[in-house]
């Protein structure tokens, strides 16, 4: 089938890579020519490992190809998926939805034959309804159907995430539009049994928004009873594993640390809480959520600060990972954010390694000393924080950390490393929800 994706950030570049390598001929859209010159050099505008290689695959198949120009996109073509930004709006975290409604109006200005418009853009619940009525405005009588088809792509393994998903929703009540995705989904039924759920579009728009905030509790959920285990001397690793062990709760996201971000579950809590204030429904659970991740990051600052006998000023601290989380460089709410601010405003001078995500760091973070590798950023320091759990610090020379430390003082708030494994090396080790060894 022929696609065009609108769209060339996260979402929509993965998304179109995928489907050219199912075979489909897709063709991606986006406004910014520098992105599009640089896609066509095969330079990706985000790090996901793999995507280069699938893209310049499908390329030179012929089946993947980029424009800045919407009308040779959308010609013919079978479906149009929208995947656009939505960040959150400025003053009161609703969705800003401009963007998808920019789209979905130059869609039905270019369109050539009846076509299946897929929203693929995280949206709430009735923009598809808007969606319909901005195309029925504009192009009344192109037979455009709309659809909603939200992604669920974790960073760092969202190829696999779209070709061995959990499930694909597609919320429609139209067949014409259902026959479309079912062909456009087809390829992932010749490997697995990859569940396709049919809904009604507003309860496709919910599902996204629901499942989101539901892992944004559990890990806050985590998080607070690593507080507790802290208090009571028990270890949260062994807490997460006993009840993840239990296929009601699952062991997934209940991984202790500094509190969620990226580009998904931040603004998604809060557009979801906007939806439920305006239908006078209040997500109580939700907004207790995103109040208890926020403090968490700041408080992560202080706990470094304590771990440092309660004085930073004059001392340099050492920051292991930048980006919300590994095999990205995605910074956005990023928990080392909050980190190093806690720390600058308490004195302390920071110096930082990140194995992707320095490009973006730099143009969130002042008065960073940037450095070359991991023992780069203990050289000196006072203190060595691991704040995202990268494979490259899983293994490090805790001799030579320590040895490069002024002093010997570890923090890991991702408890990737044994507590005995850093004090046989010298360190003082504090993790996040473990008993003290005092």
């Amino acid at each position: 089938m022929r696609i065009a994706m609108i769209g060339t950030g996260y979402v929509g570049l993965v998304s179109g890579a995928c489907f050219s390598d199912f075979g489909h001929e897709v063709v991606c859209v986006d406004k910014d020519a520098r992105k599009i010159e640089l896609l066509h050099q095969n330079v990706m505008p985000i790090y996901e490992p793999g995507l280069d290689a699938l893209v310049a695959s499908n390329v030179k198949a012929g089946r993947l190809s980029f424009t800045t120009d919407l009308a040779e996109g959308v010609k013919d073509a079978d479906a149009v998926f929208i995947a656009v930004g939505t960040p959150s709006r400025r003053g009161d975290g609703h969705a800003d939805l401009s963007y998808v409604f920019a789209a979905a109006r130059e869609i039905a200005e270019n369109l050539t034959k009846p076509s299946v418009i897929v929203t693929k853009s995280t949206v709430p619940v009735g923009t598809g309804d808007e969606v319909e009525r901005i195309i029925a405005e504009v192009a009344p009588n192109s037979g455009a159907k709309v659809v909603s088809n939200p992604e669920f792509l974790r960073e760092g393994a969202a190829i696999e995430d779209f070709k061995r998903p959990d499930r694909v929703v597609v919320g429609t009540e139209d067949e014409f539009a259902r026959q479309v995705m079912r062909e456009i989904y087809r390829p992932l039924s010749l490997n697995q049994s990859a569940p396709v759920l049919f809904t009604g579009r507003r309860t496709s728009e919910l599902i996204k928004y629901a499942a989101n905030a539901f892992l944004a509790v559990k890990i806050t959920f985590i998080n607070e009873i690593a507080d507790l285990c802290e208090q009571v001397g028990a270890d949260v690793q062994e807490v997460s594993r006993g009840i993840g062990m239990d296929n009601r709760i699952g062991g997934k996201f209940l991984h202790a640390g500094p509190g969620y971000g990226g580009s998904c579950f931040p603004k998604d809590t809060l557009a979801l809480m906007k939806t439920a204030a305006d239908n006078e429904t209040p997500l109580r659970i939700v907004e207790a959520t995103v109040q208890v991740n926020d403090a968490r990051k700041r408080a992560m600052g202080r706990k470094v600060i304590k771990a440092m006998g309660g004085d930073v000023r004059g001392k340099t601290v050492g920051i292991l990972g930048l980006t919300f989380k590994p095999n990205t460089d995605d910074m956005r709410d990023a928990p080392s954010l909050s980190i190093i601010a806690a720390l600058q405003d308490a004195g302390a001078t920071v110096k930082a390694y990140d194995p992707e995500g320095v490009e973006q760091a730099s143009k969130m973070l002042t008065d960073v000393e940037f450095v070359e590798n991991p023992y780069a950023a203990a050289d000196g320091a006072d203190a060595l924080v691991i704040v995202t759990e990268w494979d490259a610090f899983r293994a490090l020379d805790l001799t030579r950390i320590k040895n490069s430390l002024k002093s010997p003082v570890l923090v890991d708030l991702r408890n990737i490393y044994p507590p005995a494994e850093l004090e046989r090396a010298g360190l003082q080790y504090t993790g996040v929800g473990k008993p003290s060894r005092d």
